[in-house]
């Protein structure tokens, strides 16, 4: 639950080259966990480090300042004992995937071939959203499949392994085999509750298949890759051969390949964008520019505004929306097989794309954020800073033990000083004291509450995370 080697370096007019690198070394030795210790100058850890400690062989990142890109670089490898990532290897995108290919729909919008408020029935050809009592009063509409709001189920998709036999579209819309994911169907009135839908993105790819008569890949590459510059980047699945050299391969958290190598999405809108990160940079300086009104070779100023515009759950037509007043960002994360990403951009100024090869790359992606936040003095991303008590460390005696809860059981162990807990899993984390009964993890936006008995020994644990309580039982 609790859950080099190549560098670019594109002056922004006052970076020098020395800056530059030196604002690196700085994020690349001191990156931050969600939580920091108050006082702690040591809290900072170093890159290579956590990338050996997670198992995650490769990394990409590309730094967005003054409207470029002023450095990309690539830190370890692109498979275990195989060649060195670079700026210009390939990642698979997972689910930025979506707000990629949500500029393709914008521009049929702008081109007045569709209707964001219209009946998207309307325009699919080959396959129909299946009516039932929730469509009788209200559509599902094109806003709401970018939205996450149309009621529509399947949140993600697993993708098929080496040698598996891959659906067709319709197959995945309708769940029929050989699909390994349920059928795309309405079970909420649409518009009414924001839930985030993989599902919605099948059915907006399958839309602009019918409506341009183009393969899915074609399409992305001619109306939006390419007239953006992400010319190393393609949704075609599964990459073809000839590229493959130029790819990271999926790793699983606990080091092991991914059998077989890269998983083959033929949900492509919502997981199936292969690319690197200066191109996602490029795809986000593109939004950067339009929004403000700059030359845009996809979308007008309007447009890139109202895609922008908050919605239900804060999320805008494709990526989700945060940040405060003047201070707007845009960002996305992605998680496909054996890769994690995360790409994150203020509507004016700085943005970072961060790639892996690892199933338990995200934490790290966004120690990366947190410390780039830091170094570039950022309004959000900054880590929680916590003050540690002083305790008796024998009171943790009364406290070891393990504990029941719906999701399994969690195990807490004291090691001289100090207090862990660990559940299946789950790698064991430190548990620090904010009071005697008070704790709280680092790793993650998670404290922990004992309850005790009348002699002082536990018999419960209480997890608060994201404003949400799980307890769990002592049980020996």
């Amino acid at each position: 639950m609790w859950t080099k080697v190549l560098l670019l370096c594109i002056a922004s007019g006052v970076a020098t080259a020395q800056s530059v690198e030196d604002r690196i070394a700085r994020i690349q030795n001191g990156l931050l966990r969600p939580v920091v210790i108050a006082g702690d100058a040591s809290s900072g850890l170093k890159l290579a480090d956590e990338m050996a400690e997670m198992h995650v062989p490769g990394v990409s990142v590309a730094f967005i300042h003054a409207g470029k890109i002023e450095w990309a670089r690539g830190f370890g490898l692109k498979s275990v004992g195989g060649a060195a990532v670079t700026p210009e290897t390939l990642f698979q995108a997972a689910s930025i995937s979506k707000p990629v290919a949500a500029l393709a729909v914008l521009q049929f919008v702008e081109a007045g071939k569709i209707s964001l408020d219209g009946d998207v029935n309307q325009y699919l050809k080959s396959w129909q959203v299946p009516a039932n009592s929730f469509t009788d009063t209200s559509k599902v509409t094109v806003r709401e499949l970018l939205t996450h709001s149309a009621g529509l189920t399947v949140h993600g998709f697993a993708g098929y392994a080496a040698g598996a036999v891959v659906p067709e579209l319709r197959q995945v819309l309708n769940g029929e085999k050989p699909a390994n994911s349920e059928a795309i169907r309405v079970d909420v009135k649409p518009g009414t509750i924001w839930r985030y839908s993989g599902g919605g993105y099948v059915v907006a790819q399958q839309m602009l298949q019918d409506l341009s008569g183009h393969p899915f890949p074609k399409l992305m590459h001619d109306t939006v890759l390419a007239p953006i510059g992400m010319m190393h980047s393609t949704y075609e699945q599964p990459l073809p051969q000839r590229r493959m050299a130029e790819a990271a391969l999926p790793y699983r958290a606990d080091g092991k390949p991914v059998e077989g190598g890269p998983h083959t999405y033929p949900e492509m809108a919502p997981a199936g964008l292969w690319t690197t990160a200066p191109d996602l940079a490029r795809y986000a300086l593109e939004v950067q520019r339009g929004v403000a009104g700059g030359a845009s070779k996809v979308l007008s100023k309007a447009m890139f505004q109202q895609m922008l515009t908050p919605g239900l759950h804060d999320w805008g037509l494709g990526p989700e929306l945060g940040g405060s007043a003047g201070h707007r960002y845009f960002e996305h994360g992605g998680a496909n097989e054996g890769y994690r990403c995360q790409l994150v951009a203020y509507d004016e100024g700085d943005g970072v794309v961060v790639m892996t090869n690892s199933d338990s790359g995200g934490p790290l992606t966004m120690e990366i954020v947190r410390s780039v936040a830091h170094e570039y003095g950022w309004p959000d991303f900054e880590p929680e800073s916590r003050s540690v008590s002083k305790v008796d460390a024998k009171i943790f005696d009364s406290l070891v033990g393990e504990y029941k809860s719906p999701f399994g059981v969690f195990r807490v162990t004291r090691e001289g000083d100090e207090l862990f807990a660990e559940s299946a899993g789950q790698p064991k984390t430190r548990l620090y004291a904010a009071g005697e009964r008070e704790y709280f993890l680092t790793v993650a936006k998670v404290s922990v509450t004992f309850g005790t008995d009348t002699e002082g020994k536990a018999t419960e644990m209480v997890l608060h995370q994201s404003g949400h309580d799980v307890a769990a039982k002592r049980v020996r």
